[in-house]
């Protein structure tokens, strides 16, 4: 079963962070809370959305995603910024549950992309991705600015 998040999931959704940072090689690179969780989903200007996919009504999985923009197509699209499911849970579908469930929200809003980031390592979600259809967009390099440079950026 795949629902929206409600502020219950809270907690387990950092937990699900939390192990979906140890999976991606950084445990300790989580300094969210529960708090900032809360706020940046639930708050009174939430930045981001989660759906989450329930076993036997515990969480099990997320989506965690938000509105973008593309000035090329000139309508807003869907960043997808998580997508996690516990190993115990996967190969029941509920990855390809929870990407339908945002290609759902694309369609019935009328936006053209759903679009997030894999690791290059990560060889399983690639090719479950591509089984999906979605395509690889090699052309672009992610760039990053934070922490000192970040400030240095902005006191420049």
């Amino acid at each position: 079963m795949i629902r929206d998040a409600v502020p219950a999931d809270v907690p387990v959704l950092l937990q699900l962070v939390r192990e979906l940072a140890e999976y991606e090689r950084e445990p300790d690179a989580v300094v969210a809370t529960e708090e900032l969780l809360a706020d940046a989903l639930f708050g009174p200007a939430p930045a981001a959305s989660a759906s989450v996919a329930l076993v036997d009504g515990q969480v099990v999985g997320f989506a965690l995603w938000y509105v973008t923009f593309s000035t090329w197509t000139g309508r807003p699209g869907l960043w997808l910024e998580d997508l996690f499911v516990r190993p115990t849970a996967r190969g029941a579908g509920l990855g390809k549950a929870l990407l339908q469930e945002l290609a759902q929200v694309c369609v019935a809003r009328g936006y053209p992309r759903l679009e997030w980031w894999v690791l290059d390592w990560n060889a399983p979600a690639i090719g479950f991705y591509r089984s999906l259809g979605a395509v690889p967009q090699d052309d672009w390099t992610t760039f990053r600015v934070d922490g000192d440079a970040l400030a240095a950026l902005a006191a420049s």
